[in-house]
């Protein structure tokens, strides 16, 4: 039995709404726009508006829906319809406007609109591609697991250095010192540590190990393991947290945006209606 996704669902049944709802606007467009100098203030302007306005509450109401939703399938078949029927609402909005742009209330609410499209594409984006990264990153793995685990490194790695020379004994310290994981907002949807001092202390310990006497050798390949080691942890840590900060921090454009795209949108018809 062939189980459907969000694309295909219920045989690409939005898909396929979406398509006829764009041609219509798009032959309708190309039909009367030339005749009537469509600007949004023909009865075709007034059509694709009052259109668009009716799939702005709907999808917005979806935001509302999913919540109340316990079955899956449900639940993919408004994803669906979500996906497929705000790209329609693209194409309505920008017919609606006769691609006339200017500094106002209409082109405010239409760059609000693709603000709110757009990053409504990259949050389906990220739930589609980066669980499976995260599981691919993470394995059995989980963060708590891996800072536990770096901070063990840590503390054997600063043990063993105590009784190796001072240059590597301070690129050991500074390394367990100065090395951040998700401190910041930013750094966290980066994924890495710019001069990362994990990789560099791997690095400089690969050139420090060179000139080692025989009696400190075997503690070096412990502790160039260890560090080795911890980098690839840390490296890890970083990933998944970039994954979870990506797959969060889409929402704070896209439900804000959605509001003032409300807002917009009822200023938007008020203008309309005030100066008719």
């Amino acid at each position: 039995m062939q189980h459907s996704n969000i694309f295909d669902y219920k045989r690409y049944r939005y898909f396929k709404l979406a398509v006829i709802i764009i041609l219509i606007a798009f032959a309708a467009y190309l039909i009367f726009e030339p005749a009537v100098g469509h600007y949004g203030g023909s009865w075709l302007g007034y059509s694709l508006g009052t259109a668009s306005a009716a799939l702005v509450f709907l999808l917005a109401w979806y935001g509302v829906r999913k919540r109340r939703y316990r079955s899956s399938g449900t639940t993919q078949g408004w994803l669906s319809a979500h996906i497929y029927l705000g790209t329609a609402l693209t194409f309505l909005a920008t017919f609606h406007s006769g691609l006339h742009f200017g500094l106002n209330i209409h082109t405010v609410t239409y760059g609000i609109l693709l603000v709110v499209v757009v990053s409504g594409f990259f949050g389906n984006y990220a739930y589609m591609i980066y669980p499976r990264l995260m599981t691919e990153n993470m394995g059995e793995d989980n963060l708590d697991g891996l800072l536990l685990r770096i901070a063990e490194s840590d503390k054997m790695a600063r043990q063993i250095a105590l009784l190796m020379p001072d240059d590597i004994n301070d690129t050991v310290s500074r390394a367990c010192r100065e090395t951040s994981i998700g401190v910041s907002l930013l750094e966290q949807l980066k994924g890495f540590q710019p001069d990362c001092p994990s990789a560099m202390a791997v690095q400089e310990l690969t050139m420090l190990g060179n000139d080692l006497p025989i009696e400190h050798r075997k503690l070096y390949r412990d502790l160039y393991s260890i560090m080795v080691r911890r980098e690839s942890l840390v490296r890890r840590a970083r990933q998944d947290l970039m994954y979870r900060a990506r797959m969060g921090f889409w929402l704070y454009f896209h439900v804000p945006f959605a509001i003032a795209l409300l807002m917009a949108m009822v200023s938007h018809v008020i203008a309309v209606f005030f100066y008719w």
